[in-house]
């Protein structure tokens, strides 16, 4: 692979250098297992990311997926011992017959490193996903670590942005972890990049207030910028109101309403990823809500925490919404402001 099929500045070294780092310090990889690269080549981003990962396994089975016959991928997950590891690099998201490819994998206990929807990202955005992929343990653990003590003793808090006012008056649920760290984790592994922490309120109608969106996820599961931010009401836990909205986010929220009759705010997402800024913007949702900034989750759909009421197999929307943010506070604790966490200073 030659670096100058990189449309972007980042030299083909500088990737595989991210990719050995989340190797070695996120998945603890030491070689002594096998693995399996299963990859497209339908983009640019797509090809440089399997030529990283061919430099650092190098004994690795590389399979292109567009060269398989039907059933070929099925069998190679079958020759795969528990703690194998598996990388899945997709320019949109691979579809395997009766096969849902993450779950299916941490369900044989393989450790798995996912790269989906790369083709959402524009070729001037390639630089950012790199740079977002760079994994600094010390930075992403310890503060994540940091952040999920202040969030699970919290009594409340409340988000300050543009002159609104978001509370949250009531404790929140114990906080999850997406940093890298394994170690007391059922699963090994799952999307790249990461650098997250998240929590929702643990009674919902503890939500009130209003508050700033300048991105959103759209009905394409792509990051949505509106001219002007959109300010949201919120009521019982409840978006009452849109103002100063766009056509495509009323859609948003009209399907949700169609489908669930209502707007729930669920997820309080804390991203980590400081490659990831209000400034520096990738086009996949599922990348982006990683950016170090804080984002709330629009719909009722969201697995990790069980709520009165709320039957999951009812529950289909889990729409990111990204706040205009110039400080977050818990039981009256500034934890981020001026784009960072500072969960850590004094």
């Amino acid at each position: 692979m030659e670096d100058s099929r990189v449309p972007y500045c980042t030299s083909i070294d500088t990737i595989t250098r991210n990719v050995q780092d989340i190797l070695t310090h996120a998945m603890s990889w030491d070689g002594s297992a096998s693995a399996l690269v299963l990859h497209d080549r339908h983009c640019a981003l797509a090809c440089d990311l399997t030529a990283a990962y061919e430099r650092c396994l190098p004994d690795a089975t590389s399979l292109d997926y567009e060269d398989l016959e039907p059933g070929q991928a099925g069998s190679a997950f079958d020759a795969l011992s528990p703690g194998d590891l598996v990388v899945l690099i997709q320019s949109t998201r691979f579809q395997v017959e009766a096969f849902r490819f993450r779950i299916e994998l941490f369900k044989r206990s393989l450790k798995v490193i996912e790269h989906p929807h790369l083709a959402r990202m524009a070729p001037d955005e390639a630089q950012t996903y790199v740079d977002a992929l760079a994994y600094d343990p010390v930075y992403t653990r310890e503060t994540g670590v940091a952040l999920k003590e202040r969030v699970d003793r919290a009594k409340e808090g409340s988000i300050l942005g543009d002159g609104l006012e978001l509370v949250i008056a009531g404790p929140l649920e114990p906080a999850r972890l997406n940093v890298g760290d394994y170690a007391h984790m059922q699963n090994v592994g799952g999307q790249y990049p990461i650098g997250e922490v998240f929590t929702e309120a643990r009674r919902l109608e503890d939500l009130h207030g209003r508050a700033r969106v300048y991105a959103f996820g759209d009905t394409s599961f792509c990051v949505n910028r509106p001219a002007t931010p959109i300010t949201l009401v919120i009521e019982d836990g409840r978006v009452v109101q849109a103002l100063e909205s766009t056509d495509e986010f009323d859609r948003v929220l009209a399907q949700i309403r169609r489908d669930e009759d209502e707007v729930l705010v669920r997820e309080l997402g804390l991203g980590l990823n400081r490659a990831l800024t209000r400034e520096r913007i990738v086009n996949d949702i599922g990348t982006y809500e990683r950016m170090c900034g804080i984002h709330l989750s629009l719909g009722a759909k969201h697995h990790a925490y069980k709520k009165p009421g709320i039957n999951k197999k009812f529950t289909k929307h889990h729409v990111d919404v990204f706040l205009v943010v110039d400080g977050f506070f818990l039981d009256g604790m500034k934890v981020y402001g001026d784009g960072k966490w500072c969960v850590l200073e004094g």
